[in-house]
């Protein structure tokens, strides 16, 4: 059989590593303009195909059949080819977005939700949501008709949906609207997946509120496509594992720490362990800059050191499945906690005071470095998902830290 996912600028997809966790069957990567969609889709060698953007509604006529879904959807993410080579076009979204709502624990009926975007993607997730009973459903685009301009008329919104790309890799940071405007909001959830935590999701984790990304709904629906292609039933379970380990290969594993605690040593074992690109924010910055940290803090001082440095870390931030040893001071910045924390994994990498060496290191010569853990101590805890002792052979920190993240 014959699969693939057809779009116009592909890039890297997560597709066909989901696919081949599903199921045997060929999966490709079909990269079409407008003008060559017409005689792939009657004419190209496929059996079955997910659709992505542009394409969702641009399918849509050279459907000899249409499910239940897409139409009410009023978009197309999956086709077959049929036994007589006409078309049959189904929704499989509808089934990503339904089990996103489960994930959350959320139930919309009777309840106020309010839907960032317009596009097909948008249409999707106000089907799944009058199908759930939901009360108002209110669709916010900059396309016309209610936009971002006024959000107080919705602030009684108890779900909000993010549908548009704002705040998607390489845009990282950006936002459609703020969660703050939807102070009774119960739950939200991010259709993007890239970053891991858009800044709307870090809103919502920092009061509290159950928050997904669109992973699960990726994988979801893929399950579903993958049930259409084969023919065969796919446990719901396969979905919950698929997105864990999509998940674990996705994110960053981010090392902070006291100056010498050993971040670039434990983190270059590490990315070697795991197979992974292992990327030092110091080293980075003294390639850009073409001078070492002493001489950068004595020529510009060290409010400038930390302006590079977070310019270097929203760099490093957006990127997915590496290790990155930051300088141990990032912390004191707290714009640097979000590029840090949107793809990836923070590891506090602790050491006893006396056995952290100060040569070449501004700020430690310059403090005593019990004031100087005194001070960031706090910070690092703000910033850590996790804390890990290198009081032994690098090695066998590794060791820890591998541990930890797989427990």
């Amino acid at each position: 059989m014959r699969c693939g996912l057809l779009g116009e600028k592909l890039g890297h997809s997560y597709s066909p590593a989901i696919h081949a966790r599903l199921a045997d069957y060929e999966y490709a990567l079909y990269e079409k303009s407008p003008a060559e969609l017409a005689d792939f889709l009657l004419r190209g060698g496929w059996d079955g195909l997910n659709v992505t953007i542009p394409y969702k509604k641009a399918v849509m006529p050279y459907c000899a059949e249409l499910s239940d879904a897409a139409r009410s959807c009023g978009s197309v993410n999956t086709l077959l080819r049929l036994p007589d080579g006409g078309i049959r076009g189904e929704n499989t979204d509808a089934c990503g977005f339904a089990w996103l709502l489960r994930s959350l624990g959320f139930d919309p009926a009777g309840k106020k939700a309010v839907i960032l975007g317009s596009g097909g993607a948008a249409g999707t997730v106000r089907a799944v949501l009058e199908e759930r009973g939901a009360g108002e459903i209110v669709t916010l685009s900059r396309r016309g008709g209610k936009d971002y301009g006024d959000l107080s008329p919705y602030a009684d919104a108890r779900l909000v949906v993010n549908a548009t790309p704002a705040g998607m890799f390489p845009h990282n940071g950006a936002q459609a609207a703020p969660l703050a405007a939807f102070p009774d909001c119960e739950a939200v959830a991010d259709l993007i997946y890239n970053p891991a935590r858009t800044a709307l999701l870090m809103e919502a984790e920092s009061r509290g509120l159950p928050c997904a990304n669109g992973l699960g709904m990726l994988v979801a629906q893929a399950k579903r496509s993958a049930e259409l292609f084969s023919g065969e039933r796919i446990a719901d379970a396969e979905i919950t594992r698929i997105e864990k380990a999509l998940a674990c290969e996705m994110r960053n594993i981010i090392l902070v720490g006291m100056p010498g605690c050993g971040k670039s040593t434990v983190g270059a074992l590490l990315a070697a362990a795991l197979g992974r690109a292992f990327f030092e924010s110091d080293a980075l910055i003294e390639r850009e800059a073409a001078l070492t940290i002493p001489e950068l803090f004595r020529r510009e001082g060290e409010d400038a050191f930390r302006a590079r440095e977070t310019a270097v870390l929203a760099e490093l931030g957006k990127l997915s499945g590496a290790v990155i040893a930051t300088g141990g001071g990032c912390v004191t910045r707290g714009e640097n906690y979000p590029l840090l924390r949107q793809n990836g994994v923070i590891v506090w990498l602790q050491r006893p005071l006396g056995e952290l060496p100060r040569e070449g290191r501004p700020i430690s010569l310059a403090t005593d470095p019990g004031e100087l853990y005194a001070r960031r101590r706090p910070l690092y805890e703000r910033f850590a998902d996790l804390a890990v002792s290198n009081d032994g052979p690098p090695e066998e920190t590794v060791r820890r830290i591998v541990e930890k993240l797989n427990g």
